[in-house]
């Protein structure tokens, strides 16, 4: 049984993730956002389950759908929306944009342009967890069609050789852009390729927010445990097209509305109106206070200054010596940034390579008749 209070918890956490995305597609059509901009409308509850059953200083990254893992994780509304606008007020100046967020300060490391690029970039932070000898777990979200990726392969192969603390989640809307994930894999049930790196897999219903942080509480606790790797198939779909310059014309109008009667928003809603856990009116409430403060966010956005021009060549390196200034702290005046700040006296005592623990060569035997 789940309390009354994760319930609307994540409630009004998947409600924020589809008010602001909502508010992010009307300002792509008023020019607001250049660029791309891709939605996460119709699978808030794989980042909302995910998030919810982590700890906050678990490191988290995805690819470029990725307005909503910082946001629940924290981060600041009005500066998120301000960098989807390119303004100096956003969390890099304006300078990453849409499909390159980042907030260091609530452990959400990206937001990756590059198709599976966050990938081997997770097995790195999880290596780093385990030499260090802490006890997070590095989380890594990515598309179905990142899955064919090259360093997908690579990546599993260390994580399984080295037994990092990381959870690999593919979020399978069924397209990777416009094509069926079907059409291009040899083996579409993705979950099923762990088994080649001796590593543990599970699927879930990723339109099912409770199932989401369920399967997801367990499967960290088994990796915080030293037991290994995850690979974790959150199968989902998305209510728009691949990016707003999409008008997703490989799927029929019938398909998307059968989908849609899947909304893991109306679900959970529902959930809490049956079980009599919140009234409607306690549930419209709580989505008004969700649209004000994407209304509120669009307004500074809009109030913010663009980036100087004498800034175009700014940060493009770290310069030694330059202070670290917080973006919240920077943008807000805020003084209860908490910056994670990496430890300097530490002794490793990991073998990464134990002598003893090598598999013994396997002999080669032709078949009879071969050349």
């Amino acid at each position: 049984m789940h309390s009354p209070e994760l319930l609307l918890t994540l409630f009004r956490k998947m409600t924020l993730s589809r008010r602001f995305e909502e508010k992010a597609g009307q300002a792509y059509g008023q020019k607001k956002i250049q660029g791309f901009c891709h939605l996460y409308i119709g699978q808030e509850a794989i980042a909302v389950g995910i998030n919810e059953a982590l700890r906050p200083d678990d490191p988290v990254l995805t690819g470029y759908r990725d307005h909503t893992h910082p946001l629940i994780r924290g981060a600041d509304a009005g500066m998120l929306m301000a960098e989807l606008f390119g303004k100096d007020t956003g969390y890099s100046k304006g300078k990453g944009g849409s499909m390159h967020l980042f907030d260091v300060e609530h452990h959400f490391y990206g937001g990756y342009g590059i198709v599976g690029g966050q990938i081997p970039i997770a097995a790195g932070m999880a290596f780093a967890s385990k030499y260090r000898g802490e006890d997070r777990i590095t989380v890594c979200s990515f598309g179905d069609a990142a899955s064919n990726q090259g360093a997908f392969h690579e990546s599993f192969n260390m994580a399984s050789k080295w037994k990092l603390p990381v959870l690999y989640v593919v979020e399978n809307n069924k397209y990777g852009m416009g094509t069926d994930i079907a059409r291009v894999s040899g083996e579409p049930e993705l979950h099923k390729r762990a088994a080649a790196y001796k590593m543990r897999s599970a699927v879930v219903d990723g339109m099912n927010v409770t199932e989401v942080y369920d399967t997801v509480k367990e499967l960290a606790a088994s990796i915080r445990a030293g037991e290994g790797p995850v690979f974790l198939e959150a199968l989902c779909y998305r209510f728009r097209g691949h990016s707003m310059s999409d008008a997703a014309t490989y799927r029929t109008k019938e398909e998307v509305e059968h989908e849609k009667q899947r909304d893991p928003i109306q679900t959970l809603r529902q959930q809490l109106l049956l079980q009599k856990l919140a009234t409607a009116e306690q549930l419209d409430a709580i989505d008004e206070a969700q649209k004000k403060i994407c209304e509120e966010a669009v307004a500074f956005a809009d109030a913010s200054a663009e980036p100087p021009l004498e800034d175009v060549y700014t940060h493009t390196e770290v310069v030694e010596g330059e202070v670290d200034v917080p973006p919240r702290a920077r943008v807000r005046g805020a003084t209860d940034v908490r910056w994670p700040t990496p430890p300097t006296d530490f002794k490793v005592t990991w073998d990464l390579e134990p002598k003893d623990a090598h598999a013994p060569a396997a002999v080669f035997q032709p078949r009879k008749g071969a050349a």
